[in-house]
């Protein structure tokens, strides 16, 4: 027995150790590409030495003589940092994601191939101006000397992923940055999916006119009646217009429906500033990722300091200011995405319908090449109106007739795309009318820009914006017949259409993707905005005082109260509050008492610690799916966000809304308060079997966690707890500290979708002006930077936006320097 124990011990004392030597090497090996901040180095390719002060935060401070220099730091920060990160970008971009991990990807390479961003962006390079072209030439020399570096050094390959899938790094190029701004465009683009969801929903609903409540227009006038969408479409398709489940695709760059572009942007004139200064105020959302999207730098140009927020991958400030002006962006919704149906030639299948007649697709052959498998070759095809898409995204093939298929027209597939040219012109315009000229070069994504100077502030649309005939069969709201002359694109609005506000009387301007203005189609710019409710509670916050302050924005920036909250519940309750006898303890109905009780004395503010936000989250989602689920069938799924609009028109009446109450394949007739003390008592089960039945224990951040993921290693056990980055978080979808939710089990209520970057900017103090990154500075997540700024972000701090290279010196974690050889 005691030669057994010895052995025993002999072997899991030998396993302890092996173990322990094998965390030590993976650990060696993954520390090894981890960037070192306090060096000097030789590189080649700079004309004058540059100084990289990496402040307390790890925020580069790139101090050089000339613009060219400071991009080329700006590319090796980039790469220092976000190496990983930058490469996946390129690859998503170029259709290429299946040489890494095989057969997974290949529906995304395929939609990217078809799309044809790459080559487009190839293209789009001579045509940007000159300064430009010296600014993505440097930034790829910056690039390039950080992965030579790399190289040299035996640094870990750069990132700890490349050890797990190994694959040459190819030089960066100027088409790379200006791919991953159309990558963007195609991140931010959601006019697409809201044409198929209306399509299948027309086709779902017995009754047109419901439509109208379900997808509901922004309130204003000015709307005109859409066609019933089997009007518009020869042969026959499915009045439920089912399609296969299938998961979101791996690494699709495609946001599902509702998780598109969002953002806040606000600015104050000097007479609405306390301190006599233009404020400005900018929380752009994206997906949530670890490490995040943003990445914090400051630049040394030759026409002064800039700072903010840059993408890793595109030579730009994208959000931020300079020492003369700032800038900010939000999604516009402008509708720049047209699908076009295309009858095939039933003798010819190489051939479409145009207007004169068949016309041939032009095609070109692009073979994928896919680890470990056979490499597969896609037939590219285009038509007049833009690429053909593959059936097997966007839910196409529930609208596609037999004998068709189905065309894009996207304002992103320009082969002369100057939106790069845009960005770095803002960086060096002097003031607002300078940046509102630059901007006119902006083609996609469509942003709405607000700008403030040391005196003025204005806001304009960005971005190219489709000329369409005003006899558009669907004014672009469905898919439709691309061989009709009337429904196809005719060039682009001249930019002086794009709605521009400068100025303003009353001294702010904002945005927060609602309807910013109300004109006939065809100038129109979109029928579906991002937002209809956010814009009311920031209306009140602007209004409800003379003069604002720094603080005053960063009040309005974490704002938690919900206006869709405080207008639903008065309606959806209004049968149901103190009504009835007290009911025994412990059955649905004394539940569904101490439930209204609560939410009586709530006022709306989605808490992370409250227990309201979450009944109330969890009773609209029920009712909204009591409401249609009778009838759009399995595509209620699809409807995976509660539409505040709907709900209000359905609990008012509007235009007989309430019909939908009634469940049609019931005997009995039900009624709007039926329905929601159903919905309800489902909530309270729901949220029993999930998070228990103590009411008043309740934790809203429970379920409204934000899931900053790594793309990539994010479902793999065991690192998944190194990569991924969870936070209980206040907010919600309709507040202006947004927190979008996934909508889909088991995790409705995670938070998916929120402002990955925050600045406020205070032109009466530039120096005070703040900001902040909801991960960390580092895409290394063996780095203390990869998740330190996480926590002020999720408590709503901030760190200092200070052009004082001095400051940025004095709590340094590393000084750079990069010298002439």
């Amino acid at each position: 027995m005691a030669v057994l124990f010895r052995w025993l011990f002999r072997l899991v004392s030998g396993a302890l150790v092996l173990g322990v030597l094998a965390i030590s090497l993976v650990y060696y090996l993954g520390s090894r590409s981890l960037p070192v901040y306090d060096k000097t180095r030789a590189m080649a390719g700079i004309t004058a030495d540059i100084e990289i002060v990496r402040d307390n935060a790890a925020v580069p401070h790139i101090m050089a003589l000339s613009d060219r220099d400071a991009f080329f730091g700006l590319g090796y920060v980039h790469a220092q940092d976000r190496l990983w990160q930058m490469m996946m970008m390129r690859r998503t971009a170029q259709g290429r994601l299946s040489e890494v991990f095989g057969v997974r990807t290949l529906e995304t390479d395929t939609l990217l191939r078809r799309l044809d961003l790459y080559p487009l962006a190839v293209q789009s390079v001579p045509f940007q101006d000159a300064r430009t072209l010296d600014a993505l030439e440097s930034y790829a020399a910056g690039v390039n000397a950080r992965i030579d570096e790399i190289n040299e050094g035996g640094l870990g390959r750069g990132a700890p992923e490349f050890f797990l899938f190994n694959q040459p790094i190819a030089p960066w190029q100027p088409a790379d940055s200006i791919a991953i701004v159309k990558l963007m465009a195609l991140q931010l683009a959601g006019h697409l999916q809201d044409e198929v969801i209306r399509a299948r929903t027309s086709l779902a609903l017995e009754d047109a006119a419901r439509l109208a409540d379900i997808l509901p227009d922004m309130p204003g006038a000015g709307i005109a009646a859409l066609p019933d969408y089997a009007a518009l479409v020869p042969g026959p398709l499915p009045r439920f217009a089912e399609t296969p489940a299938r998961d979101h695709a791996f690494l699709m760059p495609v946001a599902p429906r509702g998780l598109a572009g969002a953002s806040n942007a606000f600015a104050a004139a000097p007479d609405r500033s306390a301190g006599g200064g233009t404020l400005l105020a900018n929380d752009p959302h994206l997906g949530l990722t670890a490490p995040s999207t943003w990445y914090l730098a400051r630049l040394q140009l030759q026409s002064g300091g800039v700072i903010g927020g840059t993408v890793p991958g595109i030579p730009a400030v994208m959000v931020g200011r300079s020492e003369q002006l700032a800038w900010a962006v939000t999604s516009s919704y402008m509708d720049d995405q047209d699908l076009y149906i295309e009858e095939l030639n039933p003798d010819n299948p190489e051939q479409y319908r145009a207007p004169d007649g068949w016309a041939e697709f032009r095609s070109r052959r692009s073979i994928i090449e896919i680890k470990d498998s056979a490499p597969v070759t896609v037939t590219l095809r285009w038509t007049d109106n833009g690429p053909v898409l593959p059936r097997s995204v966007y839910d196409l093939e529930a609208i596609t007739p037999p004998g068709h298929v189905v065309s894009l027209a996207w304002t992103a597939l320009s082969p002369q795309d100057t939106s790069v040219s845009a960005a770095v012109g803002l960086m060096m315009a002097e003031d607002v009318d300078a940046a509102l000229a630059v901007s006119d070069g902006y083609v996609a994504p469509s942003q709405m820009l607000t700008l403030i100077d040391r005196s003025s502030i204005a806001m304009k649309l960005v971005g190219a914006m489709p000329r369409r005939d005003s006899a558009h069969q669907s004014q672009g709201r469905l898919p439709s017949p691309g061989w009709r002359p009337e429904n196809r694109w005719q060039g682009m609005l001249p930019r002086d259409a794009n709605p521009t506000f400068i100025r303003p009387v009353g001294g702010i301007v904002g945005n927060t993707n609602n309807k910013v203005i109300d004109r006939p189609f065809p100038l129109h710019v979109s029928f579906d905005w991002g937002d209809s409710q956010r814009v009311q509670r920031w209306q009140a916050l602007m209004q409800g005082r003379e003069v604002h302050t720094r603080e005053s924005f960063i009040e309005a920036q974490l704002d938690t109260v919900s206006p869709a909250a405080r207008t639903l519940l008065p309606l959806i309750g209004r049968d149901l509050w103190f009504t009835g006898e007290a009911a025994p303890g412990g059955t649905p109905e004394r539940q569904r008492q101490r439930a209204l009780a609560l939410l009586a004395d709530w006022n709306g503010e989605m808490n992370e610690h409250m227990p309201e936000p979450l009944i109330y989250a969890a009773w609209l989602r029920a009712l909204q799916d009591r409401l249609i689920r009778d009838d759009l069938g399995p595509l209620a799924d699809d409807f995976d966000h509660v539409e505040p609009l709907f709900v209000e028109r359905v609990f008012r009446d509007i235009d007989g809304a309430s019909e939908w109450c009634d469940i049609k394949r019931s005997a009995r007739e039900e009624t709007c308060s039926d329905i929601s003390r159903l919905a309800l008592d489902d909530a309270l089960v729901w949220i029993g079997e999930t998070y228990g039945t103590a009411l008043e224990s309740l934790r809203w951040g429970d379920a409204h966690q934000a899931m900053h993921d790594h793309p990539v290693l994010g479902e793999v056990p065991l690192l998944r707890h190194f990569v991924n980055i969870r936070q209980s978080t206040s907010g919600g979808d309709h507040t202006l500290q947004r927190g979008r939710t996934s909508g889909r089990d088991p995790h409705p209520f995670r938070n998916v979708h929120a402002a990955g970057y925050r600045g406020v900017y205070d032109f009466a103090d530039p120096d005070s002006s703040v900001f902040i990154n909801a991960t960390g500075q580092s895409g290394h997540f063996l780095s203390r930077h990869y998740d330190d700024l996480g926590q002020l972000w999720r408590r709503g701090e901030y760190i200092p936006m200070s052009l004082d290279v001095d400051l940025a010196r004095a709590a340094s974690v590393g000084v750079t320097r990069l010298v002439k050889p």
